[in-house]
């Protein structure tokens, strides 16, 4: 009855012009304990008209609406995977017309990711690449000293990870976590329902899946920056499969978006393009942190099938923990790199450090 009285409240409120009123009854809503319900309205609310106050409160209602999934069905085992749908090129790659879980689900089995060409097009990529310039100078005003309220609803740090140092590496790595910047997040997550990648999560994982906090990213990355863990400027370290650290047994999937052309004259990705079902030996020597692979360790594994793909605004490449990749900086890039980084776990099976929470 709750729920239904508000449905009425919010759509009178919202066609007279008055968000704050249907922020405020969402607020009352909220000791219901239907949270995701409330979620998927307050979002209505801000498609119509947007509040800088919804924003923030949907990061938080996300955090608090998280609870484990009931058991989403165990993952395929590559064994089951029969023929191949792709030619003999790596990465395997399709359209976005031609994505769909079946398609991801073969590919990553089989491959280890795949490359999907045009999945985000027109406005909603100029609109990204503005959400991120907008984030990291909110990030940059507030550590000088200029309060939140100045900066949101571009740069609003998420009370539920407190942790300064992460975010100064994260920064220095050429990255602002996506929770950090309410508005960014609410345009990220509107961007994958319009594209189709939240129904692809949700079909690949068996449910509605988390978004890992700490791991989605807002990325601008200059050619003598690397991410956390990587060796500036070289190209020579910084190899990782992201189960070193969030878990070999979980169900995953990174949605790798490119908002700018890269891998030719901005960094972009060197992959080992072929499936790995354990996480390779770290930590050696030659690496540069316990959970990252020496470049050695990496070529013996690859055995030649180490490849740097270019791509466009609006291509992706969706892969899960396993994939052993790095940024893949070179000689002669020159221009800045705009990326989305966007991890979801299934909600029965997620590694719980990583702060997930409601998509």
């Amino acid at each position: 009855m709750a729920l239904r009285h508000w449905r009425r409240s919010r759509a009178a409120a919202v066609a007279n012009g008055s968000v704050a009123a249907a922020r405020d009854d969402g607020e009352t809503l909220v000791g219901t304990g239907r949270l995701v319900e409330v979620i998927d309205l307050l979002t209505e609310v801000n498609r119509r008209q947007r509040d800088p106050k919804i924003e923030e409160q949907l990061v938080q209602l996300r955090l608090d609406a998280f609870t484990p999934g009931s058991c989403s069905p165990a993952p395929p085992e590559r064994s089951l995977v029969t023929g191949d749908l792709f030619g003999s090129g790596e990465p395997p790659e399709v359209s976005a017309v031609d994505l769909t879980p079946e398609t991801l689900r073969r590919a990553i089995l089989g491959h280890g990711c795949l490359l999907v060409r045009g999945l985000v097009e027109g406005s909603r990529i100029d609109r990204l690449v503005d959400d991120i310039d907008q984030a990291f100078a909110g990030y940059d005003a507030h550590l000088d000293g200029t309060p939140v309220a100045e900066t949101a609803p571009w740069y609003v740090p998420f009370g539920a990870y407190p942790d300064l140092i992460t975010r100064e590496w994260v920064r220095a790595g050429g990255g602002v976590l996506a929770v950090d910047s309410p508005r960014a997040l609410f345009d990220v997550i509107e961007t994958f329902e319009e594209s189709g990648i939240g129904e692809l999560a949700t079909a690949y994982l068996g449910g509605r899946p988390a978004l890992l906090a700490k791991k989605w990213t807002l990325r601008r990355m200059h050619a003598d920056q690397c991410e956390p863990g990587e060796s500036h400027g070289s190209g020579d370290a910084g190899w990782h499969q992201d189960g070193a650290f969030m878990g070999q047994n979980i169900r995953s999937l990174d949605v790798w978006l490119t908002l700018s052309d890269c891998g030719d004259d901005a960094p972009g990705l060197d992959i080992v393009a072929q499936r790995l079902d354990h996480i390779v030996e770290t930590g050696t020597e030659g690496a540069d942190f316990d959970w990252t692979v020496a470049p050695s360790v990496a070529e013996r594994t690859a055995q030649g099938s180490i490849v740097s793909p270019i791509f466009a605004p609006g291509d992706a490449l969706l892969f899960d923990h396993l994939l052993l990749h790095r940024t893949g900086v070179h000689d002669g890039m020159t221009r800045d790199r705009y990326a989305i980084e966007a991890w979801f776990a299934a909600p029965s099976n997620y590694p719980a450090d990583m702060l997930p929470i409601v998509y």
